[in-house]
């Protein structure tokens, strides 16, 4: 048996990799009895199959790589979806404009006026996102499969968005919103789609998918909306569960069966935070429906709640669990406040965090979320945008969020430690894994283990101690020992 360490340090914000063998002994000519200090790993108890990694190619997205070189932009694709990159295998797109679009716009105009879409065009995907993708198509080390996600049906087919009656919305509310409307439809500000209007909704998303597959996309997945309780200030659309759930199996299922859909592209609900994830798949999926819906999407933003993703993959066996969303609610390296993050920090930390620790507490976040997510049955996890600019954008409303990569005003870009920790799950963890079983001594270090296609374990340690840890992991009658420094993401591949 052979093994090898890959450990990703953060020296003044930077990504520092170091790769090192580790010896492998027998347990039986250990000079005593080990019990402390010990990692179990046991790659005969399988869980869940790991189909892949990736990340959302939005209008932003597009819009950033169209400003690079073709050399840059070549690179930075090969760096995502490359043999030697991150080997992203997922992508998502938004179908319509969403809060990572340059402006808010549709596929048809006005739906009302043309009812049989006679002026749909996908022109506005051909501008920026189609392009990017096609080219990703051709670097990728993985065959892509592509994920559509609707922000808001078209306007026309709306209700205003409705006054709020406790928070101002699920994530609105923040300084120097735009005032709201509640008298007229809208894309952004929630509202909900007519229920006379869930047949056309159901062609509308048909017609999406049918001209995206005509373009030779790999659309494989449709999640029935983003953030399906969320009246945000961007594009939104409010949903019921029973509303969801009589959209579905009345309208959008039959259409599509209709045009030839129903075995080529994988219905997924939810697609919002973990916390519900229970009650809302609980009230859509039932002997009529769980036919009709490839999995559940679920998004990080209001915390861990690994424990509700396990209970849902308990609940409802079989269904593709799928983490389709995260971010840091800040611009690269910026405090989450802005300015006033800065004078809040000076206040109770005795000043405020540098950039780098910021963009170090990201990557942390991200690490701590993918390995819990594995650990409650997670398949297949999709980041958000591949890249942002320096302001978190550019977007169509007010703030922007962050990426693991900073695209630079000069065209060049700038990956950050966010980027790297990604890189320890999708570089080493391989489509078709499946995630063994282990014990730990202690939970100072957050943990999950894999066992690829080739029989190569892959165990994945994240350290977000200050403190140096030491382990001696038994498998198989062996022992690897393994020094996991403070403040670092830790890659172990075990070759039998």
């Amino acid at each position: 048996m052979k093994a090898k360490q890959f450990t990703t340090f953060s020296v003044n914000g930077r990504a520092v990799p170091e790769i090192c063998d580790i010896p492998v002994t027998l347990e039986a000519d250990e000079p005593q009895h080990l019990e402390s200090g010990v990692i179990n790993v046991y790659p005969q108890i399988e869980y869940q199959t790991i189909n892949g990694f990736g990340g959302a190619i939005t209008e932003t997205v597009g819009y950033l790589l169209s400003k690079m070189d073709k050399e840059t932009r070549r690179r930075f694709l090969e760096e995502h979806f490359g043999a030697d990159g991150q080997r992203y295998k997922f992508t998502r797109m938004h179908i319509d404009s969403c809060d990572y679009s340059l402006e808010e716009y549709a596929a048809v105009k006005d739906p009302v006026a043309d009812p049989e879409f006679e002026t749909f065009t996908i022109d506005r995907d051909q501008m920026y996102m189609l392009p990017v993708l096609k080219e990703a198509m051709e670097v990728a080390a993985e065959p892509i499969s592509v994920l559509l996600s609707p922000w808001s049906p078209p306007k026309q087919w709306k209700t205003p968005p409705a006054r709020p009656k406790n928070d101002a919305s699920v994530y609105g509310g923040f300084m120097g919103m735009e005032p709201v409307d509640y008298d007229t439809p809208s894309r952004c500000n929630g509202g909900s789609l007519k229920p006379e209007y869930y047949t056309p909704w159901a062609k509308y998303l048909c017609k999406y998918i049918q001209a995206y597959l005509g373009e030779g996309v790999p659309v494989t997945m449709l999640s029935l909306q983003n953030e399906s309780i969320a009246a945000t200030n961007w594009d939104s659309c409010v949903w019921t569960a029973a509303e969801q759930k009589t959209f579905l199996k009345d309208h959008l299922y039959p259409a599509f069966q209709k045009c030839g859909l129903a075995d080529k592209v994988g219905i997924y609900i939810w697609d919002h935070n973990k916390e519900r994830i229970v009650e809302f798949a609980g009230e859509i999926l039932d002997g009529e429906t769980s036919d009709m819906i490839e999995g559940i999407a679920f998004h990080w933003y209001s915390g861990d709640h690994f424990e509700a993703v396990a209970m849902a993959g308990e609940l409802f066996p079989g269904k593709t669990l799928m983490s389709s969303e995260c971010c840091a609610l800040h611009p690269p390296g910026q405090s989450p406040l802005g300015a006033m993050g800065a004078i809040l920090g000076s206040f109770l930390d005795g000043g405020m965090k540098s950039p780098q620790t910021i963009e170090y507490d990201d990557a942390t976040a991200y690490a701590h979320d993918i390995i819990g997510g594995l650990n409650a049955g997670m398949n297949q996890w999709i980041d958000w945008n591949l890249c942002v600019d320096k302001d978190g954008g550019p977007r169509h409303v007010a703030r922007g969020f962050g990426a693991p990569v900073c695209a630079n005003d000069d065209g060049t870009y700038r990956k950050t430690i966010t980027f790297d920790y990604i890189g320890h799950f999708s570089r080493h963890i391989l489509p078709g894994a499946k995630r063994v079983g282990f014990s730990r001594c202690n939970d100072k270090v957050d943990m999950t283990a894999a066992k690829n296609p080739d029989g190569t374990i892959v165990l994945e340690l994240l350290n977000r101690t200050d403190k140096d840890l030491s382990y001696a992991v038994r498998m198989d009658g062996q022992i690897v020992r393994l020094n996991i420094a403070g403040k670092t993401m830790n890659t172990v591949v075990i070759e039998a």
